[in-house]
């Protein structure tokens, strides 16, 4: 029906298009405009495609997490390159109102090799409150044979920008280097 309609406003108004040596009705001109295998004028597509592509036009639907940067060359110095492998393991602490849980990670796999929270049966039962100085030290007291067990005698913590290095942080933190681990803290 709708090809009909358009077939009679050709016909009436006689809006021809030239390519080439051939002579075409209007309707038909985008569907014929190939260069070299790829269209040179396509209509959008009904799924925005266009819209999800990268830069280069090469790959649709990859998103990248981090912003891109504005100069890609720019110079990574020697110690950005190689911390990662000097410091491999990170210390993470976090605490609530009910709980308190640390665990050391490694770098460059992302796999966490030692873990200790208040949560878990085993600490649960034995301590009276799960979020005070004394599960504090208990869990990097717990933490720290953990850690033993898989090897690991250094590792590195920097606080994040909400936490402030005090109190319970700083209890987990002292009872991890009391029981042998060498805990470098990075403080800005």
């Amino acid at each position: 029906m709708l090809k009909q309609a358009i077939g009679r406003i050709c016909s009436r108004t006689n809006v021809y298009s030239c390519e080439g040596n051939r002579v075409l009705p209007w309707i038909y001109v985008p569907s014929c405009f190939f260069h070299n295998g790829q269209a040179n004028m396509a209509p959008r597509s009904f799924f925005g495609v266009e819209d999800f592509v990268d830069d280069d036009n090469s790959r649709p639907y990859t998103y990248q997490k981090g912003k891109k940067s504005k100069n890609p060359n720019k110079h990574i110095s020697f110690k950005q390159r190689t911390v990662a492998y000097m410091e491999p393991f990170t210390l993470d602490v976090f605490i609530s109102k009910r709980f308190v849980s640390a665990s050391l990670t490694h770098r460059v796999t992302s796999k966490q090799v030692a873990v200790a929270g208040t949560n878990s049966k085993d600490i649960k039962a034995v301590l009276r409150s799960r979020s005070d100085i004394p599960a504090c030290i208990a869990i990097g007291r717990i933490l720290a044979e953990r850690a033993v067990e898989a090897d690991v005698y250094t590792a590195s913590y920097t606080p994040r920008e909400r936490d402030k290095f005090e109190g319970k942080i700083r209890a987990v933190v002292q009872s991890l280097i009391d029981n042998g681990i060498d805990l470098k803290v990075y403080l800005d």
